[in-house]
């Protein structure tokens, strides 16, 4: 199956060329890095605190004063947009006694402990202190908040926790080229979710890394993607593969009647499948043509993507916790986050954009939502693998299973565990 048609002349800037897949070997992937909380100590204390972590949409702080804290392990990180326009970020304990300094996400001029009201500048500074001639040691001598390195890229924005890592250039290549394309700046946030797992993290990003469970879990999505033939590549730390959509599986027959699920994807780009006269294999070249010649009109800009880009799903994993189901007219991220504690269970977050018009009036931001596993439906496809997860994580602690027994379908498992194997080492 030819899954890019790139011709002389077309304009793309998102690289498509296959990468050499690296040789990680066939053994086994031993089950305590999901079980073992010695293991879970040292992911925590080698690799979350050195690496650089998706902390937010930008639109989340849009204005100055506008705040949110995030959470990673144990640690919480304030996550704010200063006067002159940048983002700043700090480890969200206040100096005075270690409360927690600010909740959740608003707008505020100063950072004030609701304890004993220390009070902080926006960037980070001690603003007041009060009665502070009755400590005879003066202010600490941190004058403020304890900053966290961060960097806004593409409308997110990225912290990291280690004073003296690497840069986020070096981080995060070679997606600034892989991604800049999608402008995920031109898009709105339109759901927020914050789920409770009963299953290890990479549990979680074991699901979205492959697709060869697409046949067990997701036996519906055989008559709208391609889930065997993919194009895998691996780069330093991140990953992807490239998922044909709006077409069916090489593991069914085609059939004379188009799908639903593809003649939803024909309806929403504006395009009524009554008028299309084709075998169901070819609609999804047709529906490429139909947005390339169409989407201007729409007001819609695809100009920066190549014709596949406008029906597929360029599937990014990057490194250690963030899957991006790119497509030219939305995102899907999902943030896989560790307890703080039991390496029996997570948080998932759902946070999911869409492409803007022009001329479209910015819908009102969704608030998060929290819950756990079971206590609402996160549409159906979802459901399926959250469903799934948590009888894998209680098999892992079974005595007659050893561990992951992997196969050339899921290359991008084995290049996650070498990334984190290489920062949180064998011993």
């Amino acid at each position: 199956m030819t899954i890019h048609r790139i011709k002389p002349g077309d304009f793309t800037k998102t690289p498509v060329e296959k990468t050499v897949d690296p040789d990680f070997g066939s053994e086994m992937i031993p089950k305590e890095r999901y079980t073992s909380r010695d293991f879970m100590a040292r992911e925590w204390d080698r690799m979350w605190t050195k690496v650089w972590l998706w902390g937010c949409a930008s639109e989340d702080i849009a204005e100055p004063g506008d705040h949110i804290v995030t959470s990673i392990g144990k640690e919480e990180i304030l996550l704010t947009r200063q006067p002159d326009g940048s983002a700043r970020g700090f480890f969200n304990v206040c100096q005075h006694r270690g409360n927690r300094l600010m909740v959740g996400q608003g707008n505020a001029e100063t950072f004030r402990c609701n304890y004993h009201h220390w009070e902080y500048k926006l960037s980070g500074e001690f603003e007041n202190i009060p009665d502070i001639e009755t400590f005879p040691q003066g202010a600490p001598p941190c004058g403020g908040l304890t900053q966290v390195r961060v960097e806004e890229w593409n409308g997110f924005v990225f912290f990291s926790m280690d004073p003296d890592g690497e840069s986020f250039d070096d981080f995060i290549h070679p997606l600034k080229e892989h991604l800049g394309p999608y402008h995920f700046d031109r898009m709105v946030k339109v759901t927020d979710w914050t789920v409770e797992w009963e299953c290890n993290w990479k549990t979680s990003v074991d699901a979205f890394n492959e697709s060869y469970h697409v046949q067990g879990i997701h036996p519906e999505l055989l008559y709208y993607i391609e889930d065997k033939f993919l194009q895998i590549d691996t780069y330093e730390k991140h990953n992807r593969y490239l998922i044909p959509f709006t077409t069916i599986s090489h593991r069914v027959n085609e059939t004379t009647e188009i799908p639903h699920l593809i003649k939803h994807a024909m309806k929403e780009a504006g395009m009524d499948p009554a008028d299309f006269d084709g075998r169901v294999s070819e609609v999804r070249g047709a529906l490429q043509k139909f947005k390339r010649e169409n989407g201007a009109s729409m007001g819609v800009d695809y100009s920066d993507l190549n014709d596949e880009q406008l029906t597929d799903d360029y599937h990014y994993m990057i490194f250690p916790n963030i899957t991006m189901n790119t497509h030219a007219d939305d995102l899907m991220l999902f943030r896989q986050r560790p307890h703080e504690t039991d390496p029996d269970k997570m948080y998932f977050d759902v946070q999911m954009f869409r492409l803007l018009k022009k001329d479209e009036e910015r819908p009102r931001k969704p608030r998060n939502e929290r819950f756990k596993h079971g206590e609402r439906s996160m549409g159906l496809v979802i459901d399926q693998d959250a469903a799934n997860l948590p009888g894998v994580q209680r098999g892992m602690h079974s005595a007659a299973y050893e561990g992951l027994w992997l196969g050339d379908q899921e290359l991008r498992i084995r290049h996650f565990h070498k990334v984190l194997m290489d920062y949180v080492g064998e011993d």
